[in-house]
């Protein structure tokens, strides 16, 4: 089985690829640095030695580099099971204080990279009749997260684009799940002085992701919450 992980060498990403490596799942993973998918590469190689891994430097806020990226998948893989639209970035602040341009960069990263990478893997995911699209999105796609200006419009959109996808693939036995985490310790959190408990550990959101993966045919989870016990940050 095949996995394609966007954004999978940090944070809920990494939890992600090894929650399946360990199921046996081959994986392909893109990152921006080419240093981080290194690291990954030896050490799940080393840890899952009977896994393929397929790693591939891509900026996902760029078309070019993104479809590349598919066509890479495709040139290697002629199945996808899942397909994991985990890549994205938060650039806090308020929409009248954003500096230009904070829109567009949010838009291209949170959005289009999920929109293009489905657009051009689904051919093969329908000529299977079967597979399973998880979309990253956030709390910050149904409520206005607090400084969260583009950030949150962009999850908005994704949300969006997961619910649209959801109703044209029901019928063509693919699922699509919409990921809606709150606070989860990741490189965006790090130097924040909180108690470990206080925020979601990344293996959370990979334990919900294997539960709702692991239902029968007939089963789909749509929509996937998730929250600090103590709450909202």
């Amino acid at each position: 089985m095949n996995i394609v992980i966007t954004g999978g060498t940090k944070g809920i990403g990494l939890a992600i690829a090894h929650a399946f490596a360990k199921e046996g799942f081959d994986l392909a993973i893109c990152s921006r640095s080419e240093t981080d998918l290194n690291a990954f590469q030896e050490t799940f190689q080393e840890s899952y030695p009977d896994i393929e891994i397929l790693t591939k430097e891509t900026d996902m806020s760029k078309k070019n580099q993104v479809l590349a990226f598919a066509d890479f998948v495709k040139g290697k893989w002629s199945s996808v099971d899942i397909l994991m639209n985990n890549a994205g970035i938060f650039l806090p602040g308020e929409i009248h204080k954003e500096e230009d341009g904070v829109l567009e960069s949010q838009i291209e990263t949170n959005l289009y990279s999920a929109y293009y990478l489905t657009r051009a893997l689904l051919p093969i995911i329908l000529s299977q009749k079967k597979g399973h699209i998880f979309n990253m999105c956030s709390i910050a796609s149904f409520m206005a997260y607090p400084n969260g200006g583009s950030y949150s419009i962009s999850k908005f959109a994704l949300l969006g684009f997961s619910k649209v996808l959801r109703e044209e693939l029901k019928d063509k036995g693919i699922k699509v799940t919409s990921i809606m985490p709150g606070a989860t310790w990741s490189n965006s959190w790090a130097g924040v002085d909180l108690p470990k408990e206080r925020l979601m550990q990344a293996n959370d959101i990979a334990i919900a992701v294997m539960s709702a993966w692991k239902m029968s045919p007939s089963a789909v989870v749509e929509d996937i919450v998730l929250r600090p016990q103590l709450g909202d940050l």
